[in-house]
This record gives C-alpha cells, sequence and structure tokens, in this order.
C-alpha cells in the first residue's frame, strides 16, 4: 500500500491545457474515485499516476518518491483497462502469469500469486480456457486477476465497467468493492457514471474541465455539494434546479419566487432579499400535496418502476423530476400540488453558482 499525491499538477496539449493545477491527496488504502463527464481529464489524471502521459507541470509522489520521470514498470503499480487487453492467445493462467514471466519471477511463486489470485476472483476453474472462450464479465475479471499478481502499491481501474451489460456492472462494482475490503490497497478508480462512484468510494473526487470542483466522501457530496455542478452530477435522478429571487412573504418567512410561484426555503438561511438563486431540491424530497396546498404542476410522463413511481411534471417553463414511493393513480396531464422538504433544500448564488 502507499499514498499518492498531487502537487500543482498540470497538463497540456500543444497549447490546449487539459489539467490546471490539480492539488490533492490519496491516503494510504483508501478507494478514491474520480468522475465527471467526458472530456473532465480524469482519465488524463490516471495515465499521469501510470506513467502513460507525460506530466507538463508539477509532482505526482507514490509512498513519497516523486515519480515524474520513473518509466511505468519501475511505478509498482497496476491498471485495469476498459478494453480488458487480454492476450488472446494465451490462456487465462498465462494471461495473469505474463507480467511475472516478463520480470523473470521464480516460477512456484508466480503460480503461487496466480492460483490465490484466481480463487480470490472465482476464476480458478476458467485458468485453462483462452479469452475468446470467457463473458465480458470473466474478461473482466482475468484483468483484473493480472493486476492483483503483481502485488502493487497502487491499483488503477480506468472505466473498466463501460463494456458491461447493467445487471453485469452492478454484480463487479460490489466485487471490485469486496476485494479492496480484502487486499487494502490504495485504488484510483476513475468513471464518468456518479452511481458507480457513490457506491464503491471512500473519497469522491468531482472534476470539471480540468480543475476539481469538490472533495469529500459521498455522502458530504450528496448532502452539501459545493456548487450547481456538483448538485447536479451527483444523484440519479439529478437534482432539480430552478431559477428565482429571494422574496420575504406575508408572515415575514423568505421565499424563493419563481414566476410568481413560491418555493419555500428555511427561515434561517442565511440569504439577503431580493438576491438572485438557483433553488434546488432532490426528486426524492419533493411530495405530492393536497390540492391547493403546495405548488401547482402540470403531470407530463409517468415511469413506474416497480417500488417507486418517477413522474416528470412541468412548473411553468421548468420541468421538474418527482419520485414518489409506491404507485399512484396520478395520470398524464392531471394538475398536482407539490411539497418539498424545507430541510432538503439547496440555495446556490444566481451569479457564482456557489452554495449559498
Amino acid at each position: 500500500m502507499a499514498e499518492v499525491a498531487f502537487r500543482d499538477i498540470q497538463k497540456s496539449y500543444g497549447k490546449t491545457k487539459i489539467i490546471h493545477g490539480i492539488t490533492f491527496d490519496i491516503a494510504e488504502g483508501e478507494f478514491v474515485v474520480l468522475v465527471g463527464p467526458s472530456g473532465c481529464g480524469k482519465s488524463t489524471l490516471l495515465r499521469m499516476i501510470a506513467g502513460l502521459e507525460e506530466i507538463t507541470e508539477g509532482e505526482i509522489l507514490i509512498d513519497g518518491r516523486v515519480v515524474n520521470d520513473l518509466d511505468a514498470k519501475d511505478r509498482d503499480i497496476a491498471m485495469v483497462f476498459q478494453s480488458y487487453a487480454l492476450y488472446p492467445h494465451m490462456t487465462v493462467r498465462e494471461n495473469m502469469a505474463f507480467s511475472l514471466r516478463l520480470r523473470n519471477a521464480d516460477p512456484a511463486l508466480t503460480q503461487e500469486r496466480v492460483e490465490r489470485s484466481a480463487k480470490i476472483l472465482n476464476l480458478d476453474q476458467l485458468l485453462d480456457r483462452y479469452p475468446r472462450e470467457l463473458s465480458g464479465g470473466q474478461r473482466q475479471r482475468v484483468a483484473m486477476g493480472r493486476a492483483i499478481v503483481r502485488d502493487p502499491k497502487v491499483f488503477l481501474f480506468d472505466e473498466p465497467l463501460s463494456n458491461l451489460d447493467a445487471k453485469l456492472r452492478v454484480a463487479m462494482r460490489a466485487e471490485i468493492k469486496s476485494l479492496h475490503h480484502r487486499l487494502k490497497t490504495t485504488t484510483v478508480y476513475v468513471t464518468h457514471d456518479q452511481i458507480e462512484a457513490m457506491t464503491m468510494a471512500d473519497k469522491i473526487v468531482v472534476m470539471h474541465d480540468g480543475v476539481i470542483e469538490q472533495i469529500g466522501t459521498p455522502l458530504d457530496l450528496f448532502d452539501a455539494p459545493a456548487n450547481l455542478f456538483v448538485a447536479q452530477f451527483i444523484g440519479s435522478p439529478s437534482m432539480n434546479v430552478i431559477k428565482g429571487q429571494v422574496v420575504s412573504g406575508e408572515r415575514g418567512q423568505p421565499f424563493v419566487s419563481v414566476a410568481g410561484l413560491h418555493w419555500p426555503i428555511n427561515v434561517g438561511t442565511n440569504v439577503s432579499m431580493g438576491s438572485d438563486v438557483h433553488y434546488g431540491i432532490r426528486p426524492t424530497d419533493m411530495h405530492l400535496t393536497e390540492a391547493g396546498q403546495g405548488v401547482p404542476a402540470k403531470v407530463i410522463v409517468v415511469e413506474p418502476t416497480g417500488a417507486e413511481t418517477e413522474l416528470l411534471v412541468k412548473v411553468g417553463e421548468d420541468s421538474l423530476t418527482l419520485v414518489v414511493q409506491g404507485r399512484t393513480q396520478v395520470q398524464p396531464d392531471d394538475t398536482v400540488y407539490l411539497g418539498v422538504k424545507v430541510d432538503k433544500v439547496h440555495l446556490f448564488d444566481g451569479t457564482t453558482e456557489r452554495r449559498i
């Protein structure tokens, strides 16, 4: 295991800057997920850890050692790729053992590590098969096994589940998390899927346009997003956001006014009257109320999922998503009234988009 540290990391391709001065630390044994939309720089950052991309400026340290000028093979890391990258002419056993054989490792040690890794990943019955004889999930486990046998200081995962179907992705998420729990190896995992990030990470690093927007535990990011981007990126379905102005009601209580409709906020919220804000509320923190007791909305789409029902509604010009527990008799074109959990309301500055 090892700590990984980033010190003012920058990356440019010619005149185009991709990474803009990133600094943070990954603790020994921590499972950190780099998450963000395509093009945000997360895979580039991972490849710089691996030594597959040169660092334009700054330093990366692994276990306290600057690795900027070290070859990839000397960094004591193991990487699992999206494409599996297995050798088709080699058996599972040969694929898993290949990196150790390149290092002229003792054959007995190689066999021991391959068999141990195969047992951990339930591959012991597949060691003599070729990649073409395996399912996608089995191939991904072989790629993970090839990384495990090296017993590296750091595991790197570059969107390893994106080629799998939805059911298999869920199963593999659990397998990777269980593997980390057993091995305790420092892990850096890249994904654009925030559900993967939320369910797997000890700590999430949210990236956007080559900068870090926020770092924290999954629940920290969900409950207290630092800005509007994080608020709408973390959580599924994503947070509803409407733009309005803070006003005072008849009894002095504050509201956010949007097209003449009043959305409630906490009385103690530190916000100036008349200021422009983004009003955020998660779909699970809204509910249907009695007629006339909430904000009126027109139902556009009803999506039953079994245990829950997802409603797409229209309030003025804004489309909002509402998740209702259980089933509902509501139909498209019905008028419903929306209530919110006031203590779950998020406010963001109308200009800077920072959390208020």
